[in-house]
C-alpha cells in the first residue's frame, strides 16, 4: 500500500466503488453457502467485484510504474487475486479484493482525518469582517480586508485576519492557535491572531496582515510541507518496500516451481503461490511509520507545536542536551528599568537619547527603555543610521553625532573605560546598559527580567523526561546570568554567561559529542546556534513568518511547558513506530511460515493481510489524542 497513502484526494471516491465490490462479495457468498443463484447472476456478481475492487489499485500501481519507475504493492494483491480466480478460486480472490478495497478506504479516510486536523482551522475563519471606515462601519468579505484597515471586534466574534489591538481591551480564545487553554487579555498595541475569538469586551483591531499571508495560512503551509517531508524511518521503510515488493514477486513466482518440484499439482501450486505473495506482502510495513508520524504532527499542531517534518518529530524524540538562550526565553523579556544615572545633562535628556537610539532595536532591553521613557511622557530623540551590533549594542547618529549604547564589550570597542560612578552598577545582578558617544560615557541605566512563570516547570518536565542536559546561554554577565538560573533551579554548571554568537556555536558543537542538542530561541537571534543544533526550536511565534521558517519546531505560544510535551510525544511516537513494525512483520513472518509449511488457505492469509494493516493503522492514529494541550 505504499500508493495509498499518498492518495487522500480520493478518499470519498473509493467508499462507493468499495460498496459495490462487497454487494458483488455478497452475492457470490449468497450463492455459494446459502442459496444457489443463476449461474449469470454470480458471474455478473464476481466480475462486479473484480473490476470494482482491481481496477482502482491496478490503476494506481500502473501509475507508479509509468510515472515514477516503482513497482507499487497494490500489484501484488491484483496479480494474486487474478491468480486465484485462474485456478478456480475466484470467490477467494474477491475475498481478497473486497477486505483490500476495504482497508484501502478506511486508510484514506483515517489517514486524511490525521492531515485534516490542522486544515480545519481554515473551517473557523470568518467569511465577513466588520471594518471601521469612512462611511461608518460596514460589513466586507475578509479577503479583502489589507493592512491598515481597522476591524470591529464584537464579544463571541472571531478574529477575521492577524490584527493589532488599537482600542479597546478584552480576553480572547487562542486555543485555536497556540493551544493555549486559558484566555489571553488583550489590550492596546497587543498582537491576536486570526480565527481565535473575542470572549468579552468590544475591540477595534488594526490588520497585519492580509488572508493570503495569515497565521493559520502559514501553519496550514508549514504542516502540508511537513507531512510531505520524510522521516528517516519513513525513507527506510518506503526504500524496504519497493526492493521487498519485487523480492515477494520473484519469490512467488519461484515457489511454483518449488510446490511442482514437491508433487503438487498445477493449480495446486499456483494457489499457495497466490497464497504466499497475500502472505509476504510488505503493506503494513510500508504504512505503519507514516500512520504514526501523520498523526503525531497533527495532533502536535493542534496543540499549539508545529514540526517541520518526521526529521524534526524523530530529533527531538533523541535529544540529549537543551540549550536554551536565556532573554526572551527562558525569561518574559519584559524586563523593566530599575535605575537610572546620567553622567551629563539632566536624567530626561538622558533617557530621551537612549530611547531613541533604542528604538531602532527589536532586543527586550531596548523594548524595557522605550516603555520607560513612554511612561515618562518622554520623546525619544531622532536617530539615523541604526546599526546592530549582536552580543555588544547599537549604534547610530543623532543632531550631534555618533551614538551608542551596549554593554562592556562596546564600551571596550570604543575605547572607553568604565566610570567609577556606575562601577557598583557593572558588578550587580542586574543588566547594565551604556549609553555613550565615541570614548565618552554619557550614562548608565540597569534593566531587571524576570522568568518565564512556566520555565522552571518545562525545565523539570525535560530532566524529569530522562537522561537529560540543560544549558542556559547568555550574552549578560555572569551574577546577572546566575540570578535567573538560581530562580529556575540550574546548578552553576548549566549557566553559561558573556557569551558572544561564536561562543553559542561552540558550546552547541561541544554538547553534540555527548548527543543530538536542541537549541531553544527566538528563532530569529542566535541563527547560527539554531543552524549549528540537531533540532531548532522557535517558541512564542505566533504570526512570526521569520520564526517559522527559522526553526525545526515552532512552539506557537509562549509557554515552555509544551517542549517537554511535544518531546514526550514525538518519543510516544517513536514507540508506535516500534510497536507497528513488530506487529507487521510479526504477522508477516507467521503468514510466510504458515503459507509455505502448513497449507495456510488463501482467505486466512487475506484476512491476516489486511487485519495486520489495519490495526498498524489505528495503532497510530491513537496519537490523534492531543497530549500537549491536555498537560498544560
Amino acid at each position: 500500500m505504499s500508493g495509498s497513502h499518498d492518495h487522500v484526494e480520493d478518499e470519498t471516491a473509493d467508499l462507493p466503488l468499495t460498496a459495490l465490490c462487497w454487494i458483488g462479495l455478497g452475492l457470490a457468498t449468497l450463492d455459494a453457502f446459502v442459496q444457489p443463484l443463476p449461474q449469470g447472476l454470480v458471474w455478473a456478481a464476481l466480475g462486479l467485484s473484480y473490476l470494482t475492487g482491481g481496477i482502482p489499485p491496478l490503476r494506481t500501481a500502473l501509475h507508479e510504474m509509468w510515472h515514477d519507475r516503482r513497482l507499487d504493492i497494490d500489484l501484488l494483491m491484483v496479480v494474486a487475486a487474478i491468480a486465484a480466480a485462474s485456478v478456480g478460486a475466484a470467490l477467494e480472490g474477491a475475498v481478497l479484493l473486497a477486505l483490500f478495497s476495504l482497508s484501502h478506504t478506511l486508510e484514506h479516510r483515517s489517514m486524511g482525518k490525521a492531515r485534516r486536523a490542522v486544515e480545519a482551522l481554515m473551517q473557523l475563519r470568518p467569511e465577513t469582517a466588520l471594518l471601521d471606515g469612512p462611511g461608518g462601519v460596514v460589513e466586507v468579505p475578509v479577503a479583502n480586508l489589507v493592512p491598515g484597515d481597522r476591524v470591529i471586534l464584537r464579544p463571541g466574534a472571531r478574529v477575521p485576519v492577524d490584527c493589532r489591538i488599537a482600542e479597546g481591551s478584552g480576553h480572547l480564545d487562542e486555543s485555536t492557535v497556540t493551544g493555549e487553554s486559558l484566555p489571553v487579555r488583550k489590550a492596546p498595541g497587543d498582537p491576536v491572531h486570526e480565527a481565535t475569538v473575542n470572549l468579552d469586551g468590544i475591540l477595534t483591531a488594526e490588520v497585519t496582515r492580509g488572508l493570503a499571508s495569515s497565521t493559520v495560512a502559514q501553519m496550514i503551509k508549514l504542516v502540508t510541507e511537513a507531512q510531505a517531508q520524510k522521516a528517516p524511518s519513513e525513507r527506510f521503510s518506503d526504500w524496504f518496500g519497493q526492493r521487498y515488493t519485487i523480492a515477494v514477486f520473484v519469490g512467488s513466482f519461484l515457489s511454483w516451481f518449488a510446490f511442482r518440484a514437491l508433487g503438487h499439482p498445477p493449480s495446486e501450486a499456483l494457489y499457495r503461490a497466490a497464497t504466499l505473495l497475500v502472505a509476504a506482502s510488505p503493506c503494513a510495513v510500508v504504512i505503519s511509520v507514516p500512520a504514526a508520524i501523520l498523526s503525531a504532527l497533527s495532533a502536535a499542531a493542534r496543540g499549539g507545536v508545529l514540526f517541520k517534518g518526521g526529521a524534526a518529530l524523530e530529533g527531538l524524540a533523541e535529544v540529549r542536551t537543551f540549550a536554551f538562550d536565556k532573554t526572551g526565553t527562558l525569561t518574559t523579556g519584559l524586563a523593566s528599568v530599575t535605575s537610572i544615572v546620567a553622567l551629563e545633562g539632566e536624567e530626561r535628556h538622558f533617557l530621551a537619547l537612549a530611547a531613541g537610539l533604542e528604538a531602532q532595536s527589536e532586543h527586550p532591553i531596548a523594548a524595557a527603555i522605550r516603555r520607560e521613557a513612554a511612561e515618562r511622557g518622554i520623546v525619544p530623540i531622532p536617530v539615523r543610521d541604526a546599526r546592530a551590533h549582536p552580543s555588544e549594542g547599537i549604534t547610530g547618529q543623532d543632531a550631534e553625532g555618533s551614538l551608542w549604547a551596549g554593554n562592556a564589550r562596546m564600551l571596550a570597542a570604543m575605547g572607553g573605560v568604565m566610570p567609577e560612578a556606575l562601577a557598583p552598577l557593572a558588578d550587580g545582578a542586574e543588566t547594565l546598559v551604556l549609553v555613550g558617544r565615541d570614548a565618552r560615557v554619557l550614562g548608565g541605566l540597569t534593566v531587571a527580567d524576570e522568568p518565564r512563570v512556566t520555565a522552571a516547570e518545562a525545565l523539570h518536565g525535560l530532566k524529569a523526561g530522562g537522561r537529560t542536559d540543560i544549558l542556559m546561554m547568555t550574552g549578560d554577565r555572569a551574577p546577572v546570568a546566575a540570578r535567573i538560573g538560581a530562580r529556575l533551579g540550574l546548578q552553576p554548571g548549566e549557566i553559561h554567561a558573556g557569551l558572544l554568537p561564536g561562543d553559542k556555536v561552540k558550546l552547541v558543537d561541544a554538547a553534540t559529542q555527548r548527543g543530538k542538542v536542541a537549541f531553544v530561541g527566538d528563532g530569529v537571534n542566535d541563527a547560527a546556534a539554531l543552524a549549528r543544533a540537531d533540532v531548532g526550536v522557535a517558541m512564542g511565534v505566533a504570526g512570526s513568518e521569520v520564526a517559522l521558517q527559522a526553526a525545526d519546531v515552532a512552539l506557537m505560544a509562549e509557554d515552555l511547558r509544551k517542549l517537554a510535551a511535544a518531546r514526550a510525544l514525538s518519543r510516544r511516537a517513536a514507540g508506535v513506530i516500534r510497536q507497528n513494525l513488530a506487529i507487521s512483520i510479526g504477522a508477516m513472518v507467521i503468514l510466510v511460515t504458515g503459507s509455505l509449511f502448513f497449507d495456510l488457505p488463501l482467505p486466512l492469509a487475506v484476512l491476516g493481510h489486511e487485519g495486520g494493516t489495519l490495526l498498524v493503522v489505528l495503532n497510530g492514529l491513537r496519537l490523534l489524542v492531543d497530549p500537549i494541550r491536555a498537560k498544560t
